[in-house]
């Protein structure tokens, strides 16, 4: 379903619409990959770091898009997040190209 979501376009309308509707972006990124270059107003806590973090990230209330270099380590942390129970979690997939989607 993914892959028609964003063969029709809709992934990211999905994506935009979470986002300014108070959806956190996580970058889950090494603190060294994040600082290189980063969306301004993510959170950085990178993947091996999510079991330590789920109280932060369970505050998120209003969703969490997460992303990641390639879109690789992104997908892994949905499928974990979604099976501790965060709900509104969406893969925004490479940061640089989540950045043109939440900015049209």
């Amino acid at each position: 379903m993914k892959g028609l979501l964003s063969f029709l376009g809709l992934g990211s309308a999905v994506i935009r619409k979470a986002y300014y509707k108070g959806a956190v972006i996580l970058d889950v990124r090494s603190g060294l990959e994040y600082d290189q270059g980063r969306i301004g107003d993510s959170v950085n806590i990178p993947i091996d770091r999510l079991a330590m973090n789920m109280p932060r990230i369970q505050a998120m209330k209003a969703g969490v898009i997460c992303c990641c270099s390639s879109g690789n380590r992104s997908a892994q942390a949905v499928t974990y997040l979604k099976r501790h129970g965060i709900k509104l979690v969406y893969d925004g997939g490479s940061w640089e190209k989540l950045q043109h989607v939440i900015r049209k």
